[in-house]
């Protein structure tokens, strides 16, 4: 049997089973980011103290834009737009405007084999460099070995905007130098200056990448929308509901832990087009990102 219950001191979403292989914690002050996470008894993600959220956007939502817009300026339909320079050393916008929002519960359920969580985030009011309203759902489901995060984005406003869609999970490995990941591409993002995409090459189709002792900040045009990530005790399975998807991974600053980022597009996406797309007024837009264990 699942349970879910409310930590009122942190404002966090706690689910488990009664047999203690599965957990989840979702924060609806971080922008409904799920910042553990066990499935099979195996626990794949983990707080990252001392880190702070702040500069690590665990396991964040990302809208309107995943990853980063140079300088924060775009043009879009004949305008020309300004967003906030968040990451100051860079003087780049990053990673959109969810990830500290405050997320509502709209759906609460708990059976014997599964529990489902949807939060929502209404945004009634315009920014001079997002000059739209919008809503955005995240639904998490989590069952014995596999949890599914779904993003329904609805356009409230009377225009059409721009947008870009992410999540920004780090998983934990007992070796990371011991670890990989294997996924299907052709093309990697050339990216440039203060992590600014600038162009495309061409990389062999079927990538094994063998972490060993590399420094990542990296993403890839997948093929399709599988991807493994082998540890020395566990595999995770990604998938995706959408034909176009890119792979960002990042190696941050904390020993045996990967940001591992599923992506609708690529670093300054609002300049550069790969993976843009527009909603229209009332229009939805919906996704599923899905993860599995299998123990090794």
């Amino acid at each position: 049997m699942y349970t879910i219950n409310h930590n009122s001191e942190t404002n966090s979403i706690e689910v488990k089973n009664t047999k203690n292989t599965v957990f989840g914690k979702i924060y609806l002050d971080l922008g409904a980011s799920l910042q553990e996470l066990t499935l099979n008894g195996q626990a794949i993600i983990k707080d990252l103290h001392p880190l702070e959220y702040d500069s690590t956007y665990a396991s964040s939502i990302l809208f309107p834009f995943a990853n980063r817009i140079k300088d924060g300026k775009y043009s879009f339909n004949n305008e020309d737009f300004q967003l906030e320079t968040n990451q100051k050393e860079e003087r780049n916008a990053l990673h959109g405007f969810v990830f500290n929002k405050t997320f509502k519960v709209v759906v609460k359920e708990a059976l014997e084999n599964t529990a489902k969580i949807t939060l929502e985030y209404v945004e009634l009011k315009k920014t001079a460099g997002f000059p739209y309203t919008y809503s955005i759902q995240v639904t998490y489901i989590f069952n014995d070995d596999n949890v599914s995060v779904a993003l329904n984005v609805k356009n409230t406003d009377t225009k059409i905007f721009p947008f870009t869609l992410g999540w920004h999970p780090y998983f934990i490995s007992d070796n990371l130098s011991e670890s990989s990941i294997n996924f299907d591409c052709n093309q990697k993002l050339i990216i440039g200056d203060r992590n600014i995409t600038t162009g495309v090459e061409d990389v062999k189709s079927k990538v094994v990448l063998n972490i060993e002792n590399k420094q990542l900040d990296d993403c890839w045009v997948l093929n399709t929308d599988k991807v493994q990530f082998n540890t020395p005790k566990y595999q995770l399975n990604f998938s995706s509901s959408v034909k176009d998807n890119f792979l960002q991974a990042y190696t941050p600053p904390r020993l045996n832990t990967i940001a591992i980022e599923p992506t609708t597009g690529v670093s300054d996406s609002f300049n550069n087009k790969i993976g843009l797309q527009t909603l229209n007024p009332n229009e939805e837009y919906s996704i599923v990102w899905k993860i599995n264990i299998n123990n090794n």
